[in-house]
């Protein structure tokens, strides 16, 4: 049987991928300055808003971003492996897949940041633009949130 997107999330939560809760992540990041802020959404969500300081790298060249030798190679990712880094989507679920990618890959504790930047925003800390400016926490909760669109619902795509 074909496993959902869902069931993917629960088999790298239950193989030991731990998550931290936004507000757990701003009291790390006093204690541990070293952690590593790693946004692994698209390019147009990261300019949108993120959080200040985070390292980009797009979920779709994760792999290749934490390995030398390839034009997505980010240095300082690939040496990051014994660091505190904290992955970071839109809602907290892609960042559990990669966190699961990087512990493959040889990272000792990629933690995943539990509801994301949707959270992270609707805990009422602050984040940036693609020009470092804050953004604007009402315009990032629509960002956060696009409508799913009718032929996007499995209700109306039964066959």
């Amino acid at each position: 049987m074909a496993k959902t997107f869902n069931d993917l999330i629960a088999d790298a939560l239950a193989s030991g991928v731990t998550e931290i809760f936004p507000w757990d992540l701003e009291e790390k990041l006093q204690q541990e300055p070293e952690t590593l802020l790693l946004d692994i959404r698209e390019p147009d969500e990261f300019d949108g808003a993120h959080i200040e300081g985070s390292l980009h790298a797009p979920r779709g060249i994760l792999e290749q971003a934490c390995e030398w030798d390839y034009a997505e190679t980010i240095p300082q990712l690939v040496r990051a492996r014994q660091r505190p880094v904290v992955v970071i989507c839109r809602s907290g679920n892609r960042s559990v897949l990669a966190a699961q990618t990087m512990k493959w890959l040889g990272y000792e504790n990629p933690v995943s940041l539990k509801t994301g930047v949707k959270g992270w925003n609707d805990a009422d800390l602050p984040l940036v633009d693609k020009h470092g400016k804050p953004a604007d926490p009402d315009w990032a909760e629509e960002f956060f949130n696009p409508p799913v669109r009718e032929e996007q619902l499995a209700v109306n795509n039964q066959d």
